[in-house]
């Protein structure tokens, strides 16, 4: 027998039925469009299981309920004027974002690291920009969602109440800046916080720490500075966490009424408030940054 024979064959071709795709190329316009809509959805737990949706929907239900008491309230006794601002509703239910920002980040990004799925994402026409884009703007939409609902839902109840119409439409749209900035600050510091592991569990208590941990000093602090007579000392003690910052802004240039000890007299003015608006600024650009820089490897 000859050698030839006698070596096995080692080399086949199989026909396992792919056909090629004549369509159109969508491109990363569409893909990038595509991560969005998906991650905006998953924020709120649609299109994924039933359980998914538990936490979010309470939470958002959870937003929406004080505003709701207000605004039958408001119609139930006539009044002239809403007892709670617009600017103020944000910092009033801040735990809440805070919960919904801990559960939602790592959801929107752990996942994606901890099944190592980037690389396939970045094997299609989508780029590491597109990634990061589509992931921010999702993840501040959703908080846009979250924060501006119950702000929409003051707006009309004042209207039914028949509260001037001028100055509920100025307070709603200061409103509307006011959260708009927040989902941007707060957006982008917990997807850095949860991109920084893909473990979701860790990730949830980067986020937490990160906002209550820098709140609760921060507040602290300018209590002992109140008590000690500088008032100074809590302006700038506010540049100090997200939450603190964003009040300091709105109380600046929104007509805010301030959360700081001491009341109106310790809140920024427009110099100070300047210097907010550029830490806020920087922290945005800041956390995109990081993100663009997390990503730069493709195999995570």
């Amino acid at each position: 027998m000859s050698t030839q024979a006698q070596t096995p064959e080692t080399t086949r071709i199989h026909n396992i039925g792919y056909r090629n795709y004549d369509g159109p190329r969508l491109g990363r316009a569409y893909a990038r469009r595509a991560l969005f809509s998906q991650s905006l959805r998953g924020a709120y737990g649609l299109g994924r299981s039933a359980k998914s949706k538990v936490l979010p929907m309470i939470l958002f239900a959870v937003m929406c309920v004080p505003a709701l008491i207000i605004v039958a309230v408001a119609v139930a006794t006539k009044m002239k004027d809403l007892p709670l601002d617009y600017t103020r509703y944000a910092i009033f239910t801040q735990a809440v974002i805070g919960l919904y920002l801990a559960a939602q980040a790592p959801q929107s990004v752990s996942r994606d690291l901890r099944f190592k799925t980037v690389p396939l994402y970045f094997s299609r026409p989508i780029e590491r920009l597109d990634y990061v884009l589509a992931k921010y703007g999702a993840m501040a939409s959703a908080l846009f969602l979250l924060t501006a609902t119950p702000l929409v839902i003051l707006y009309i109840g004042s209207l039914l109440a028949k509260m001037d119409f001028a100055d509920q439409s100025k307070g709603f749209g200061q409103g509307l800046v006011s959260v708009a900035l927040l989902s941007l600050l707060f957006g982008g510091i917990g997807l850095v916080m949860a991109a920084l592991t893909p473990r979701r569990g860790f990730g949830v208590a980067a986020v937490i720490a990160t906002l209550v941990i820098s709140y609760g000093a921060v507040s602290t602090l300018q209590g002992i500075a109140y008590g000690t007579d500088n008032p100074d000392a809590i302006k700038w003690l506010g540049l100090f966490s997200p939450v603190t910052l964003i009040d300091g802004v709105q109380t600046a240039f929104l007509g805010a009424t301030t959360s700081f000890p001491g009341g109106a007299e310790a809140g920024p003015g427009a110099g100070v408030g300047a210097v907010y608006l550029l830490v806020v600024i920087a922290l945005i650009l800041g956390s995109y940054a990081v993100l663009m820089r997390r990503y730069r490897k493709v195999g995570l």
